[in-house]
């Protein structure tokens, strides 16, 4: 049985990964420990691109790609309105 060290990293988006030991496997920036759902959350807040980056340690681009990745996750869902 693998231990989740030896889980493999999988490459959700560029700049997104999922790895089974950080964040539970959660979707996060690459490099780093930060989960996709915060940097959404804290630009849903009012922050801008350049805040977000600024305070989590990471790039313009990954914020961006973030975003992107959200977008195309929200994409793929089927709502339907009841009633």
């Amino acid at each position: 049985m693998l231990r989740l060290e030896e889980m493999p990293v999988t490459v959700l988006a560029p700049h997104i990964v999922a790895d089974p030991s950080i964040r539970s496997g959660r979707p996060v920036i690459e490099g780093s420990r930060v989960p996709v759902e915060v940097v959404v959350g804290q630009m849903g807040a009012g922050l801008t691109v350049e805040q977000v980056a600024s305070e989590y340690g990471i790039t313009r681009e990954d914020v961006l790609a973030a975003l992107a990745y959200a977008a195309q996750v929200l994409s793929m869902e089927q709502v339907r309105a009841v009633g």
